[in-house]
């Protein structure tokens, strides 16, 4: 496949470093644990929306926009490397942001994310939880026409099937950094919401035969409302690309909802363990709504013996740490309870 046929901008610095964990490994006692950071994409601090910024905001220019629009939850990853790329751009970022958590406290309303939204100079506006996001865009899109404006819109998480392709490029990227070290991935893990991320890895995988099995960690929706959004972006992907469909079987689509707890950006005690664990182990720091939840996941998968001592399995690491100074209370840490 020749992704050098889709438009794209080149600002991640790729490829992201794939690291083995020896001392989570051991700390477990079951597989040879590894990360790949696609939090050091280095768009304003890193992560996995960057590798779809690429594609979408080439998307962008080639319609000739000059601002672009997107939306999110409050804490929303994709909504700050989106205003970064804006900004690298010269194009004006306008952000909507969903309360889906019920969090109103000053560092989560006003630190973290949404201080680096303003950094980059978005404008931002609130829509209480449950809104119909797309419609929401889409009416601030048409105002923004009839005032001489020339809008692009982005999904949430920039999970369309141009954003796709950003990580349909990653399982290449992996797979050729496996070689290249002789390694055989067993599994490979990540945190899964808008279904992007998930839907453009399966794809690569599967069109490479690379036989390497794609496991994600849904942190918001049930498990077959989960499957059915990545199996369907896939599906639209592979259209896009050219390609059949035939190449993602369903069961291709793998999503676990176990480790979701009380709902989306809702911390849980298995979150917290598993970022205290990297942090304290590895020196890595995860995020308290995507990546330690993937993690916690990972962890709880291991202890149980899913995976198994002497397979490979690699953990995607999505980013988003910045969203740690927004829940300051979460960890039960001297001076913050």
């Amino acid at each position: 496949m020749h992704l050098s046929r889709f438009p794209r901008l080149h600002f991640a610095h790729l490829p992201t470093p794939l690291e083995p964990m020896p001392r989570i490994s051991d700390e477990l006692g079951g597989p040879n644990i590894w990360i790949k950071r696609d939090d050091c994409t280095g768009l304003s601090s890193g992560g996995n929306k960057t590798r779809k910024l690429e594609f979408l905001m080439a998307d962008a220019v080639e319609h000739g926009a000059d601002t672009i629009i997107t939306q999110g939850a409050t804490q929303s990853n994709h909504a700050r490397q989106t205003c970064a790329a804006a900004a690298r751009l010269g194009m004006q970022p306008h952000v909507l942001l969903e309360d889906r958590t019920g969090y109103h406290d000053e560092a989560y309303a006003h630190n973290g994310n949404v201080l680096l939204d303003q950094l980059h100079g978005a404008s931002i506006s609130t829509r209480p939880a449950d809104s119909d996001m797309n419609a929401e865009m889409e009416t601030l899109a048409q105002k923004l026409r009839d005032d001489g404006r020339k809008p692009y819109v982005i999904p949430g998480g920039g999970s369309n099937e141009i954003g796709a392709l950003g990580y349909v490029n990653a399982a290449f990227e992996l797979t050729h950094q496996a070689n290249e070290r002789s390694l055989r991935i067993d599994h490979l893990l990540h945190a899964t919401g808008s279904a992007g991320t998930q839907a453009g890895l399966v794809v690569g995988m599967q069109a490479m035969n690379t036989g390497i099995p794609v496991y994600g960690v849904s942190v918001r929706a049930p498990k077959t409302k989960q499957e059915d959004n990545v199996f369907g972006l896939a599906q639209r992907t592979l259209d896009f690309m050219g390609l059949p469909q035939s190449l993602v079987p369903r069961e291709a689509v793998v999503a676990n909802s176990d480790y979701v707890g009380d709902g989306y950006g809702l911390p849980t005690d298995s979150m917290v363990e598993a970022v205290k664990m990297l942090a304290s182990m590895e020196g890595i720091l995860l995020d308290p709504v995507y990546a330690g939840k993937g993690f916690a996941g990972l962890i709880d998968l291991v202890r149980k013996g899913h995976f198994k001592k002497g397979e490979n399995v690699v953990f995607l690491h999505t980013g988003g740490s910045v969203s740690l100074f927004a829940y300051p209370n979460a960890f039960g840490l001297p001076g913050y309870s």
